[in-house]
């Protein structure tokens, strides 16, 4: 055992995930009100992980989803396909007219003084239909599965998900593998969902059974009904109040070894300070400060995940995989979308202190 987890050492899958997928328009530094064209980008916070941990990390992963069968729905699964992840499918077919259909989210990048402005369009998603019995994870978990992972918007997506997320972390705990959540509490989404109550109400059902998770001070206080610190932070880099909330976690939730988030200090759209921390089993562990200039920020806290967990699936230090999780989520702001375009090597190089210089 190692980091307080007993990760298993092999299984056919590294890495699996739940999670709902979804296709971002993304018309770069121009306002939908006055686009005229999109890049398309397939994403989903528990997908993007899983993604990242296949085509940068080179391990074995899946995702757990629905899909509708109709041209976006082909579009997201060859998407898929191509970052190496292994689908398991709940397929809902399309009627032609009002779905289901597969989310969209619409978010511009924004530039300097102007920040990314983000909205979606989840009518009559195909995910927030999934219900418990829709996987079959006897099967699933049966090949072995080291990780398994889910996070807080798919949660809240409707009652229906919230007790598939929970039937999946049990079923995960009892195939021995090891669990992670990203609480990313989303006050709009379960607003409509019965608020604030209820998602404490959920996530604590979902997180009794999980040994990993992500998510930041606020995400702690809001998702877990867990009191904010004494201690304030200094800054958006100062991890003193994220710290001081863990005591508290682990009364309420003593099975949780891990807790670990990102920390960004953002001077402009296209200016970002960025760090990032992890509690591991008693300890505490920071990365280095790094200035980023700034593409596209969607999906660096799901770069740092990837990272984090694929130090920990690998047998790193606690320093490294923070560090590895860092690197990786600085260099995912670089590239355009939700997912990497890293290779491992050039995360090792900056999370050991690499530069910018050309490389030939």
């Amino acid at each position: 055992m190692k980091y307080g987890l007993n990760i298993p050492e092999r299984g056919a899958l590294d890495f699996l995930s739940l999670g709902a997928l979804v296709h971002r328009l993304d018309p770069g530094i121009v306002p939908f009100r006055k686009a005229t064209e999109c890049q398309i980008h397939v994403s989903g916070g528990e997908f993007n992980v899983a993604a990242n941990l296949s085509d940068c990390f080179r391990l074995n992963t899946g995702v757990a989803s629905a899909m509708a069968d109709y041209p976006i729905g082909d579009l997201i699964a060859e998407r898929v396909r191509a970052m190496g992840v292994r689908p398991f499918y709940k397929h809902f077919k399309h009627d032609g007219v009002h779905g289901p259909n597969m989310a969209t989210v619409y978010s511009d990048r924004g530039l300097g003084v102007r920040p990314p402005v983000v909205f979606y369009n989840r009518c009559n998603e195909a995910g927030a239909l999934l219900k418990p019995g829709d996987f079959n994870w006897k099967a699933i978990f049966g090949d072995g599965v080291r990780w398994f992972h889910s996070g807080g918007i798919f949660a809240a997506l409707s009652e229906t998900t919230a007790e598939l997320a929970v039937e999946a972390m049990q079923a995960a705990r009892d195939a021995g593998a090891v669990t992670s959540f990203d609480l990313n509490y989303r006050a709009k989404l379960w607003a409509v969902q019965g608020g604030h109550d209820r998602a404490v109400e959920v996530l604590g059902r979902i997180v009794k059974n999980v040994d990993v998770l992500v998510g930041n001070e606020e995400d702690l206080q809001m998702g877990l009904g867990i009191p904010g610190p004494e201690v304030a932070a200094k800054s958006k880099l100062d991890p003193s109040a994220f710290f001081a909330m863990i005591d508290n976690v682990r009364k309420k939730h003593p099975q949780v070894k891990v807790v670990a988030t990102t920390l960004r200090e953002v001077h402009s759209t296209n200016r970002h300070s960025w760090s990032a921390v992890a509690w591991i089993n008693g300890s505490t562990f920071q990365a280095p400060t790094a200035e980023l200039d700034v593409y596209d920020r969607v999906g660096g806290g799901d770069g740092y995940a990837a990272g984090f967990f694929y130090g920990l699936l690998t047998g790193e230090p606690e320093q490294e995989a923070v560090n590895l999780g860092w690197a990786h989520g600085a260099l995912l702001t670089t590239f355009p979308g939700d997912t990497t375009m890293a290779t491992v090597d050039q995360v090792r190089a900056f999370a050991k202190g690499g530069s910018a210089r050309i490389q030939r």
